[in-house]
């Protein structure tokens, strides 16, 4: 406990300054409005670090809503209104939390499977592992994957619906054990208590995600989520520095600034060696 709170780091007064500096210089982009939530697949990421305090993670021990037997979950809430916020769980999974979205979790997951609890809309990017499933209960429906990518929408006041972008997905009626194979390109529906699967709409295909949030992620992680939507530049740190805890936000800004926002929030480094972005300690 004592290393782990050692490797947090208050960003606040770092980013005062850099962000000053970086104003005054007008290197910092215009406001633009967020596209809807969705897959982040833009080519470009923005970096601007702060303190958050919207988003809560609380420990429950006692039986959840959707009649599950978990003794011990851990609960990371996204606010109404909130910008996308990111979490990486200990296998690798990605999930991308809407705004008024609770996910609930285990601290570490079970051997046989990995099971979460999703309330609201969220984008899964699970890691890959056929012996050891996937499985997101919501209040209706139950999903169990390998490893794939799928868009969940299942707030309370809209109908759920399911949008797979890579991989396959089972998904599962709770209340009449209905249940259907949904592959890439397609999309599952809940309509009149039934499942229905159509071909998605090229509309309705995801779209970027303009902001992210990290709530006391580790510095590794955040580089990996981001490294899976730049193609052109690559951010790595060294093994020392992965596990540095950090809250931030990122705004649709070039690698190579979210790198000097990282460093000067820990006071480090980064240099540019072919397409890779190194930062280190001096």
């Amino acid at each position: 406990m004592i290393q782990k709170e050692n490797n947090k780091i208050n960003t606040d007064q770092a980013w005062r300054q850099l962000y000053a500096r970086l104003e005054q210089d007008g290197l910092l982009p215009q406001e633009t409005t967020a596209k809807p939530f969705g897959l982040p697949v833009m080519r470009r990421w923005a970096a601007i670090v702060s303190i958050l305090c919207i988003s809560t993670v609380t420990v429950l021990f006692l039986q959840d809503k959707y009649g599950g037997n978990h003794a011990e979950l851990l609960t990371l809430h996204n606010e109404k209104g909130a910008v996308t916020l990111v979490k990486t769980f200990e296998d690798g999974s990605i999930v991308y939390l809407a705004d008024n979205t609770r996910l609930q979790y285990p601290e570490h997951f079970a051997r046989e499977k990995r099971e979460v609890i999703l309330s609201g809309n969220a984008l899964f990017d699970v890691a890959g592992n056929k012996e050891r499933p996937f499985m997101i209960e919501t209040e209706s429906i139950r999903i169990e994957v390998t490893g794939t990518a799928f868009n969940i929408q299942s707030a309370g006041h809209l109908p759920f619906e399911l949008t797979v972008e890579r991989g396959e997905v089972k998904v599962i009626h709770k209340k009449n054990g209905e249940s259907l194979h949904v592959k890439e390109g397609e999309t599952i529906l809940l309509s009149n208590n039934r499942l229905k699967v159509e071909q998605t709409d090229k509309n309705k295909r995801f779209t970027g995600i303009k902001q992210i949030r990290f709530k006391d992620e580790t510095l590794g992680n955040i580089l990996r989520v981001i490294n899976k939507n730049e193609s052109d530049l690559i951010l790595q740190t060294t093994s020392s520095l992965e596990n540095r805890q950090l809250t931030a936000t990122f705004n649709n800004e070039a690698p190579e600034t979210i790198a000097e926002l990282i460093c000067a929030v820990f006071n480090l480094q980064w240099k540019k060696e072919n397409n890779v972005l190194l930062i280190f300690e001096p």
